[in-house]
């Protein structure tokens, strides 16, 4: 599940408006089968790795991110049909697909061709990873990320709004593999007029995965490949499934005022700047209600930089 996962993990901003989900067949010992969802949302990652076993699927072990598709779609099959089909003799699934399509009947279909179903494998890891599908299907929106970089007295830009560059150059490439990671970059007209930031990723051999650039705030003077926002509830209006805002100030605090923001990545650089600019009003009535809002999933270091990451609990 762990291969599958990490293969799930390649399509994470190309494969919208489906899920990026990975799968790996075994046979006696052997993986015969790789796949995971092409961009565009097909093929699925079952019809991928089936494509790759022939016949020696039969008798083995599927390992899958998400429950199988129960619904045929004019771009293809059912994949639980497909594994059925295929004579696999045990499918172990990771994450239940809350599709109301599939839903549970992607692995009772599997279940009653007589092939064993195994559930909640790694789970949450692959919840993690199919954030952005998950959202969309309970919320009616996209999976907002927040990235901000802030000094040490909690600037994230200079007085005159000028933030080029607070953190250091292995900070900037662990920002613009999440960038690749998106469908879709924003930043507010402020940071645009200030920073004129290119906003695509320019980490060597994943340029093509540059993702969609959009600005929240005037739409005058835009470039033609600029798409404009005119507020934080038109952003959550956007067909796409992983959205990555990078500031600046007035946007970073509209959307957690509005509760828009569900992962937090801080980059703390070991600097001061004194009189710089901070988030502002988040809406908060009081102290305690600042509590509980976040949990700390991971830290690292890099370069001189400190790098955090939080799920907002929901």
């Amino acid at each position: 599940m762990g291969a599958a996962l990490a293969l799930a993990s390649r399509g994470v901003g190309l494969a919208t408006p489906n899920p990026s989900v990975g799968c790996i067949i075994v046979n006696q010992g052997r993986v015969i089968g790789r796949g995971w969802t092409q961009p565009g949302g097909r093929p699925h990652a079952e019809a991928m790795a089936l494509a790759e076993t022939g016949d020696a699927a039969r008798g083995a072990t599927a390992y899958v991110t998400l429950e199988p598709c129960a619904h045929v779609s004019p771009r293809g099959p059912a994949c639980a049909d497909s594994l059925i089909a295929a004579g696999v003799a045990r499918v172990v699934i990771a994450a239940h697909d809350p599709d109301p399509r599939t839903n549970g009947d992607g692995a009772a279909r599997l279940a009653a061709a007589g092939i064993a179903v195994t559930t909640g494998v790694r789970a949450a890891e692959a919840e993690a990873g199919l954030a952005g599908f998950l959202t969309r299907l309970k919320l009616g929106r996209p999976h907002i990320t927040l990235k901000l970089a802030v000094s040490l007295d909690g600037a994230i830009a200079m007085a005159d709004g000028r933030s080029q560059w607070i953190t250091g150059e292995r900070a900037r490439a662990a920002a613009h593999l999440e960038r690749a990671r998106a469908d879709l970059i924003v930043v507010g007209r402020g940071t645009w007029d200030a920073d004129q930031p290119r906003l695509d990723a320019r980490l060597p051999g994943l340029e093509a995965r540059s993702p969609r650039i959009g600005i929240v705030g005037r739409a005058d003077g835009l470039p033609s490949h600029v798409e404009h926002f005119a507020s934080p509830a038109a952003l959550a209006a956007d067909p796409a499934l992983h959205v990555l805002v990078e500031g600046g100030m007035w946007l970073a605090a509209s959307l957690l005022a509005a509760d828009l923001v569900d992962r937090l990545i801080l980059m703390r650089a070991p600097i001061l700047i004194g009189g710089g600019r901070t988030l502002g009003d988040i809406g908060l009535a009081d102290l305690p209600a600042a509590h509980g809002r976040w949990r700390a999933d991971a830290a690292m270091t890099l370069g001189p930089d400190r790098i955090e990451r939080y799920t907002r609990t929901r």
